[in-house]
């Protein structure tokens, strides 16, 4: 199903038995964060959603780990499961123009579904049942400080929307926002994200200003897309109705020339002066770490539209496992027919916790000929943000890569350092703290397979000690005789 808005994905957390209401009164500052980080890292069991309906200093409610779990993520998208979301984007990559009349007639649901995708504005939104725009203020809004050495804060689930000035393009991206005070925000946008390159397309055209607008809440396939690294130029909205099966609603904004999600819960509208830069930080990120303080652009609102009853979404980000992985997990299963394409060696993939995504790939392949994991490695790392990967392992066909038992013990057997480890230098995620310098160091790509003499290998490689299928069936029909499941 496609959910209008957040409330309407609540309703359904609460249904499925995911949500758990929190009425006890907490405070946004610090307990609010140390309760979600427990429950994420709690037992599966108690892996919910929270609702917090008591929270000191503010009428609103506060929402976390919405998408903290397989399933809650795969229902925002309108899945059963995230393996689901792979089948669904290689479908949609199977849209090449068919052969004859009865390929277009097969097809017919498909090309109406993207047609359906594209964002519609509305007028009288529920974003703007209450609306500030002399005194924009943040006072009512229940910011959270995560982290005790977080420099104050932060408002970590927003949609950020910004218009390239010279094409008219939309990006919506997801950027840490820090609360300076009531009125002025700094922007966390990286070198490598949208929101930095129209910032950058507006100094060249010679503006001093660049409009912004966040939107927070809204359905869930809308937040998850401000997540997903898509190419640049392509619309986060348009890619989000296609998740639904229908347009996003928009609205106007009131006092900058943009649009945002009609469903929002808050909507907080301002401009960046190009001109200013204020010194953003430490904040306790998904590495685990606190990031260093580092100048970036300030926000200024100049208007504040919200719903009546308004629930302020947010997520916490820390040591994994976090909300965030799952967030990942969803790009890593939507976006794995998108590696195929390009390399169609590619059996699966997969982004650890641990490696906070961008620090470690493992990536299987069937292999065929000699150079084949490097040409992996570089494609991988040629594409996108894939750009940004730190360490790729690269395994046979037949490995889990989700199993880092069965990973590590392919690493310990089958490398050799001096032959299989390539060392490269590019770009960096701007959080590796243990780069040289921003955004720029060492990559690392181990090749793990199995070696042959494709691979110049020369002595017979062994084989793997496994028992036989049929004293595997004798041994388990024993088990079970015993008494064991």
């Amino acid at each position: 199903m496609a959910f209008r808005d957040l409330r309407q994905f609540v309703a359904f957390l609460e249904g499925r038995g995911q949500l758990k209401r929190v009425g006890a009164l907490v405070s946004p500052r610090l307990e609010i964060a140390a309760i979600t980080d427990r429950v994420c890292k709690g037992p599966p069991e108690q892996n919910l959603a929270l609702l917090f309906e008591n929270v000191e200093g503010s009428g609103m409610p506060v929402l976390t780990n919405a998408f903290g779990s397989a399933s809650r993520m795969a229902w925002a998208l309108g899945a059963e499961s995230l393996d689901e979301l792979s089948r669904r984007m290689e479908k949609f990559l199977q849209l090449e123009l068919p052969r004859g009349v009865a390929g277009h007639l097969q097809r017919l649901g498909d090309l109406l579904r993207i047609v359906k995708a594209r964002p519609v504005l509305v007028g009288d939104p529920p974003c703007q049942e209450v609306v500030e725009t002399r005194n924009p203020t943040l006072a009512e809004v229940p910011v959270l400080q995560c982290w005790p050495g977080d420099a104050g804060p932060y408002i970590t689930l927003p949609l950020v929307i910004t218009r390239d000035p010279v094409t008219g393009r939309r990006n919506v991206g997801m950027y840490r926002l820090q609360v300076f005070d009531e009125r002025t925000l700094g922007v966390h946008w990286q070198r490598h994200k949208g929101g930095r390159e129209h910032e950058d397309a507006a100094r060249g055209a010679g503006q001093e200003r660049l409009e912004v607008a966040v939107a927070l809440g809204g359905d869930p396939a809308t937040i998850y897309a401000a997540t997903a690294p898509l190419p640049s130029g392509v619309d986060e909205l348009l890619f989000a109705g296609w998740l639904r099966g229908e347009g996003v609603e928009l609205a106007r904004c009131l006092t900058v020339d943009l649009e945002v999600p009609a469903h929002a819960e808050i909507v907080l509208e301002g401009y960046i002066d190009l001109s200013e830069r204020r010194l953003e930080g430490p904040f306790g990120d998904h590495t685990g770490y606190y990031s260093l303080p580092e100048y970036y652009p300030v926000m200024h609102l100049t208007a504040v539209t919200r719903r009546a009853d308004a629930i302020y979404p947010a997520t916490v980000v820390g040591r994994p496992p976090m909300e965030d992985y799952w967030l990942g997990k969803a790009t890593e299963r939507l976006f794995l027919p998108l590696l195929r394409l390009v390399l169609p060696e590619i059996v699966d993939i997969n982004m650890p916790a641990a490696g906070v995504f961008h620090n470690l790939v493992i990536v299987s392949i069937r292999k065929r000929f000699p150079g084949q994991v490097r040409r992996v490695l570089y494609g991988l790392w040629g594409l996108g943000l894939m750009m940004l990967a730190k360490m790729i392992v690269v395994v046979d066909e037949g490995v889990n890569v989700h199993d880092l038992a069965e990973v590590a013990w392919r690493v310990g057997n089958n490398v050799d350092p001096s032959r299989d480890v390539v060392i490269v230098q590019g770009p960096l995620d701007d959080l590796d703290h243990a780069s040289l310098r921003p955004g720029f160091g060492g990559k690392m790509g181990i090749d793990a397979t199995a070696k042959d003499a494709r691979d110049g290998f020369e002595r017979p490689w062994p084989q793997e000690v496994i028992t036989s299928p049929e004293v595997a069936a004798r041994v388990l029909e024993r088990w079970r005789e015993y008494g064991f499941s």
